[in-house]
């Protein structure tokens, strides 16, 4: 037992121990500069050293735009601008065709190699109706006017509630996945089930403005959100909620991450619902999976 403390206390000794380095003037042999460092020390200084680059390192990806190279650091606004990079980039590409076509029948025309009366379509906008110059006859102009007079007032279409107006809303795909169960009523499953990678972002479906976020025992994590129009989005079974009540979110948002949470999950999926004043609604009839 006292050979033990004796290579213990010489153990400290010897890394505790310091030595003297000295640099010395060549031609005088003067000592210029010299300091003291035990082998404790040194690994102190390393230690620090490498826990600055750590932090310095951090700093730099958090704060500069190198972290929009790394995954699930893409912002919303460069989702965005991506998309609408997109957008322009096949306008411009439609714009280019229909010049080509337009061109392409003008000097078909003028070489006389088409023949003018053939002509159908100058381009792909201004296209030839061969029933635009046919009058209406008697019968079909008083069946228009008596249904118009019919349906003047008919406010059907407002209150029917097969219809869910959906206005120029368009809807995100809230997950990158598969379906792997569709919506049936009559086993009260009253959304989608999307299988997808584990903690992969679950993006928001329209504006809104969560109004729930939670933990339940048979779906797990939940964040709901409520959009425009009557429409209320559910997310479920995640791992990880983004977002707290209260938070207003845009279209294409992350607000929570794929998971298995919750005594209903077999796997990491998100089950997604949505429902409009008060009564579920088929996702896939407003979302393309």
């Amino acid at each position: 037992m006292r050979q033990g403390k004796k290579n213990t206390k010489s153990f400290w000794h010897r890394i505790r121990f310091k030595y003297k380095l000295s640099f010395i003037n060549e031609s005088t042999l003067e000592e210029v500069w010299s300091f003291r460092l035990s082998r404790l020390s040194a690994f102190v200084m390393l230690a620090m050293f490498a826990f600055f680059l750590v932090l310095v390192t951090a700093f730099i990806i958090i704060k500069t735009p190198i972290r929009n190279y790394l995954p699930g650091y893409l912002d919303v606004e460069i989702r965005k601008e991506i998309m609408q990079n997109a957008l322009r980039a096949d306008s411009l590409e439609r714009m280019l065709q229909i010049q080509s076509l337009y061109l392409n029948n003008v000097t078909g025309i003028l070489s006389g190699t088409i023949e003018l009366d053939s002509i159908r379509q100058i381009d792909s906008i201004a296209s030839h109706d061969l029933n635009y110059e046919i009058p209406r006859g008697k019968e079909e102009e008083e069946f228009v006017e008596r249904y118009e007079k019919e349906e003047k007032y008919n406010l059907t279409v407002l209150t029917d509630p097969g219809r869910q107006p959906t206005g120029s809303a368009f809807f995100y795909k809230p997950v990158n996945g598969v379906v792997s169960a569709r919506y049936e009523t009559d086993i009260h499953h009253y959304g989608v089930d999307l299988v997808a990678a584990p903690k992969e972002s679950v993006l928001a479906a329209l504006d809104g403005t969560v109004i729930y976020t939670g933990f339940d025992p048979g779906h797990g994590n939940v964040i709901q959100l409520q959009h425009r129009n009557g429409f209320i989005s559910v997310y479920k079974h995640n791992e990880l909620l983004l977002k707290e009540v209260g938070d207003h979110v845009v279209a294409g948002e992350a607000i929570a991450m794929v998971g298995n949470t919750g005594e209903l999950s077999t796997g990491p999926h998100l089950h997604f619902e949505l429902w409009y004043k008060g009564n579920p609604v088929n996702p896939e009839e407003y979302i393309s999976f």
